[in-house]
C-alpha cells in the first residue's frame, strides 16, 4: 500500500513550482477566465458573426489546437519547462491580439485568434504537469498536481465572476475583457520565464526510469476519453436537462455549476491526498465507479417531476463532482508515475490529446443522447464510464519502473522559484502506480 501524503501549504507551493509560478498560474487562471467563457459572446456581439460560424470557428481552433500536441511533446522531452509553459501563455497573447485586431464581420481572422487560443489552451496543461513533475516527485507531486487545479479553478471562477459583472458594459466591456486578458497573460508568461526550470534529458536516462520503454497507456487513453466528459456535465448536460426538459429555473444550472467550482477549489487537494493511501490506477477505476452511479442518480432524479427534480438533480451533482475531483487528482499522476522521464513529454502529449478529443466530442455526443430521452443520456454515459473504470482496472502497467534516487532534474529551479530544494525522489511501491 502507498504511503500517504501529508503535505502542508508551504510544501505544497514548493513542489508545485515554487511561489512565483503559483502567482504565474494564478494571474493566468484570472485572466483566462475573463475571456474564455465569453469567446463567443466577442463573437457575436462583438464582431457581429452569427453564433453558428462562431461556435464552428471556435471548435476548429480547439481541434486544431491538438494537431500541436506532439511537437509540445518532443520539446518537453527536449528538457524544456517553464520555457513551454510560458510559451502556451504567450500563444493566447497572440490570439488576443488577433482577437482585437479583427474587423466586424471577419471570420477567418476570427478563426486565427480561436486557432492561436486553442493551441495555448491545449498545450499549457502538458507543460504544466511536466514542470510540477519535474520539481515534485512521488506523491508529493500527485499533491502538487491537485493543488495546480485547484489554484487555476479558482482564477477561472473570480474571472469568470468579474467579466459577468462587466458585461453591462456591452461591446467596449467585451473589447476591454479581451485586453486584459491579454495583458495577464504576458504577465504570467513573463514570470513564468523567470522560474527557469529545465529538465536534462541525459541525466533522466541515466536513472532507471530513464531506461524503461514508453507505456503504451492504450486503454488508460481511450478511457480518458470517457471520463472528461464529466466536466462537461455541470456545463452542458445538466443546463441542457435542467431548462430544456425540465422546464426549471436558469438559476438550478448556474447554482450548480457554482457550486461544482467551490468544490473544486476546496476540496481537490484533501481528496487527492486522502486517496493517496491506494494505487492512482486504482483511484482512477474507483472514479468511475462514483461519476457512473452519479450518472444512474441523475437518471432517478429527473423522473421526480417539476417539484423535487431540480433539487434532487443537483444533491446529485454534488456526487458527480467528487468524482470529478477523485478523477482529476488520478489521472494526469498516473501518466506521470507510468512514463520514463525521458518519455514524459510525449507520454503527458497523449494523455492531452485523449482528453482534449473527449472535450471536443462530448457537446455534440451529449446533445444528441439528450434527443432519446434521459435514459438514453444517463443510461449511456454511465454504461460507457463503467466499461472505461473496467479497462482501466485491468490494464497492465509496462514499463514501470521505480524512479532513481538522484536530485530532481533542473536548472537554478529553487533559487528561481523563490524556494527550498525539494526533498529527494523516495522510491515507491510498483502498486502505487
Amino acid at each position: 500500500m502507498a504511503t500517504t501524503t501529508k503535505i502542508g501549504p508551504r510544501a505544497l507551493v514548493r513542489a508545485s513550482g515554487g511561489p512565483r509560478y503559483a502567482v504565474a498560474v494564478a494571474v493566468d487562471a484570472l485572466g483566462t477566465g475573463l475571456l474564455r467563457p465569453f469567446l463567443l459572446l466577442y463573437g457575436v456581439m462583438v464582431l457581429r458573426l452569427s453564433a453558428p460560424v462562431t461556435g464552428i470557428a471556435m471548435t476548429a481552433g480547439v481541434v486544431m489546437g491538438l494537431v500541436f500536441m506532439p511537437a509540445v511533446g518532443r520539446w518537453l522531452d527536449r528538457g524544456a519547462r517553464s520555457t513551454v509553459v510560458a510559451a502556451s501563455m504567450l500563444v493566447r497573447v497572440v490570439g488576443v491580439a488577433l482577437l482585437l485586431a479583427t474587423p466586424a464581420g471577419n471570420v477567418w481572422l476570427f478563426a486565427t485568434a480561436a486557432l492561436f487560443l486553442g493551441i495555448g489552451n491545449q498545450a499549457w496543461p502538458a507543460a504544466h504537469a511536466a514542470l510540477v513533475a519535474t520539481v515534485a516527485h512521488g506523491r508529493e507531486r500527485d499533491a502538487a498536481l491537485a493543488g495546480g487545479r485547484a489554484l487555476r479553478n479558482a482564477g477561472l471562477g473570480a474571472g469568470a465572476l468579474l467579466a459577468t459583472a462587466c458585461l453591462a458594459g456591452g461591446t467596449t466591456a467585451l473589447q476591454a475583457l479581451a485586453a486584459v486578458t491579454g495583458l495577464a497573460c504576458l504577465a504570467a508568461a513573463a514570470l513564468t520565464w523567470s522560474v527557469h526550470v529545465h529538465a536534462h534529458p541525459a541525466a533522466a536516462a541515466a536513472g532507471s526510469r530513464g531506461d524503461g520503454p514508453a507505456p503504451r497507456m492504450r486503454a488508460l487513453l481511450a478511457a480518458n476519453v470517457i471520463y472528461v466528459f464529466c466536466l462537461n456535465v455541470p456545463e452542458i448536460a445538466l443546463p441542457l436537462v435542467l431548462v430544456t426538459q425540465m422546464q426549471a429555473s436558469p438559476v438550478w444550472p448556474a447554482a450548480i455549476f457554482v457550486a461544482n467550482t467551490v468544490l473544486v477549489v476546496t476540496l481537490q487537494v484533501p481528496v487527492t491526498v486522502l486517496m493517496s493511501r491506494y494505487s492512482r490506477r486504482t483511484v482512477l477505476a474507483l472514479s468511475g465507479v462514483v461519476l457512473a452511479a452519479s450518472y444512474l442518480g441523475f437518471l432517478a432524479a429527473t423522473s421526480l417531476g417539476l417539484g423535487w427534480g431540480a433539487p434532487a438533480v443537483a444533491a446529485v451533482s454534488v456526487v458527480c463532482t467528487l468524482g470529478e475531483i477523485i478523477y482529476a487528482g488520478s489521472a494526469t499522476a498516473l501518466v506521470t508515475a507510468l512514463a520514463p522521464a525521458r518519455l514524459l513529454g510525449r507520454a503527458l502529449a497523449r494523455f492531452q490529446l485523449s482528453t482534449g478529443f473527449g472535450l471536443a466530442v462530448s457537446p455534440a455526443v451529449i446533445t444528441a443522447l439528450a434527443s432519446h430521452g434521459s435514459a438514453a443520456l444517463w443510461g449511456g454515459l454511465s454504461a460507457a464510464t463503467l466499461l472505461s473504470a473496467s479497462a482501466v482496472a485491468t490494464e497492465k502497467d509496462q514499463g514501470v519502473q521505480a524512479p532513481a534516487r538522484q536530485p530532481p532534474t533542473r536548472t537554478r529551479t529553487a533559487a528561481a522559484c523563490g524556494a527550498r530544494p525539494t526533498s529527494q525522489p523516495r522510491r515507491e511501491p510498483r502498486r502505487g502506480s
